[in-house]
């Protein structure tokens, strides 16, 4: 009997897997594995989510008009350029449904987001990584990996799982340096969280060119993962085009509802951002101080290095499962020898600091 045929490549593809949510058996103390907000969403947000529970029978506005109206206020840039989807996921599903197929390539750095490489695989594309220098994008890696068949280049800047960046002047290069035919992304779902001086989210550059896109995302430090909310802002063509390809209703109306206050509630921001630059740098002193190698981040996640503590990161993982201290390993991003750590809230840090203590004998 014949059944049904996926495309070619649709099944080599490995699918996504998230952070653990469950620690087995045991209660969770600390899910510090998807780099979420320890402080949540705005109270705002959620205020704006339950004003419209009686509402639930209407469909949201289609074009997301007053979600890209706040984000447009707050940000300075001109809504029509600006599309929502349903995270950032989906902006970069649409982007290489309609810009690549069969025969083109898409690049990202070389341990980049898993979703280029599979959301590029889905559309018939190859997914080609360029190396990268002491886990930080290396545009000299990048542009000598164009070929007469890239169509996109995605970087995430801050990077995930990394948490290292480049600078305003290095994306620049990167962008003189490609044809005017290949679509820059840049995936800036962490912007919010860096604050050096050398650091640009990507506005300009849309702004200068017309083959530069910039993603964000309400997932991170707004609090709003549950709700699935992202936007890009792009030439007037590409948002022409991801009009085009998008589903009508693809922003449900309760994130956007959500996204409106959360956007506006910058003092809230603000005060996530402080949380995390407090204690990055104290975890990073006190992983360290156990002899573990801590890649230096800007985002709120750090990746943590095993491979000379005397334990792998699987043991690692194991251990702190166990007592229901949930961290991600990202062997997946072609890292086998780390975790990688969400800045979570005090009582839970200092939980995982203790128990790496314990398993490592500090």
């Amino acid at each position: 009997m014949s059944i049904p045929v996926p495309q070619p490549g649709i099944l080599n593809i490995t699918p996504y897997v998230g952070g653990k949510s469950k620690a087995g058996d045991a209660p969770v103390v600390a899910k510090l594995s998807s780099n979420e907000s320890p402080l949540g969403p705005s109270p705002k947000a959620v205020a704006a989510i339950e004003a419209m529970i009686g509402q639930l029978h209407r469909y949201p506005d289609g074009g997301a008009a007053a979600l890209t109206a706040a984000i447009a206020e707050v940000h300075g840039l001109d809504p029509a350029r600006i599309i929502c989807g349903n995270g950032s996921d989906e902006i970069i599903t649409l982007l290489n449904s309609a810009y690549v197929g069969v025969g083109d390539e898409v690049l990202f750095t070389e341990h980049g987001f898993l979703m280029y490489a599979i959301s590029a695989s889905a559309a018939g594309a190859t997914p080609v990584r360029a190396a990268e220098m002491n886990r930080t994008a290396d545009v000299d890696a990048l542009l000598a990996a164009v070929t007469d068949r890239t169509r996109i280049v995605f970087l995430a800047n801050p990077n995930n799982p990394t948490g290292t960046y480049i600078s305003d002047q290095e994306v620049r290069r990167l962008r003189a340096g490609l044809r005017d035919d290949v679509l820059l992304v840049l995936d800036a779902a962490y912007a919010e969280y860096v604050t050096k001086d050398d650091y640009r989210p990507g506005k300009e550059l849309v702004e200068a060119h017309d083959n530069v896109v910039m993603t964000r995302t309400f997932s991170k430090i707004y609090g709003l993962s549950a709700l699935r909310l992202g936007w890009a802002y792009c030439p007037a063509a590409v948002t022409d085009v991801l009009h085009r390809v998008r589903g009508p209703f693809n922003v449900n109306a309760l994130a956007q509802a959500a996204g409106v206050e959360a956007v506006r509630d910058q003092a809230f921001i603000e005060k996530a951002r402080e949380h995390n630059d407090k204690w990055l740098p104290i975890l990073t002193q006190s992983l360290r101080g156990m002899g573990l190698e801590v890649t230096p981040s800007v985002g709120n996640f750090l990746l943590i290095d095993f491979r000379d503590s005397g334990k792998t990161a699987a043991e690692a993982e194991q251990y702190l499962s166990a007592k229901g201290l949930l961290l991600r390993a990202v062997a997946g991003y072609g890292l086998p020898t780390c975790l990688r750590m969400t800045i979570g809230l005090e009582t839970e840090n200092h939980a995982v600091i203790e128990a790496l203590r314990q398993l490592l004998g500090k």
